[in-house]
């Protein structure tokens, strides 16, 4: 199952070149950048784990770009996000988000269904990667 979540969720995967493009493009827009990385990306999850702090100072997308691969060399098998923020607006206000990263294979989730009194039906989603500990959600760790 591939997730999909954020911009450019159902293309292919973004090389260096395309990432380090769609950051150079926040940067000249002056959208600041940060980094979240997670080992469960349910719809619901929306705090991921934030790496370092937000790169408000950063005019250059080599130096954002150094920060994405150091997320991914120290969380290889968890995803990774770019976020970029606009405040012009007087708030924090999100204009582009895209994953940079996935988990080789991706853990997916299931959907379950209940039946219910006067015939509803109520839906809910299982996420797999969280049927073990943190620590020991992917095989080979």
């Amino acid at each position: 199952m591939r997730l999909t979540q954020g911009t450019f969720s159902y293309l292919p995967d973004f090389t260096d070149e395309e990432i380090t493009a769609q950051i150079q493009y926040a940067l000249d827009n002056g959208w600041p950048l940060s980094i979240e990385y997670t080992d469960d990306p349910h719809p619901r999850n929306t705090y991921w784990e934030m790496w370092g702090l937000p790169m408000f100072d950063l005019a250059d997308a080599a130096g954002v770009m150094l920060e994405v691969n150091a997320c991914r060399h120290a969380h290889p098998e968890h995803y990774v996000k770019l976020n970029a923020y606009d405040a012009s607006y007087g708030r924090q206000s999100s204009m582009l988000s895209f994953i940079v990263q996935r988990p080789d294979p991706e853990p997916g989730f299931r959907l379950d269904r209940l039946e219910w009194s006067d015939r509803q039906i109520r839906y809910s989603s299982h996420a797999y990667v969280t049927d073990r500990p943190t620590g020991e959600r992917y095989p080979g760790r």
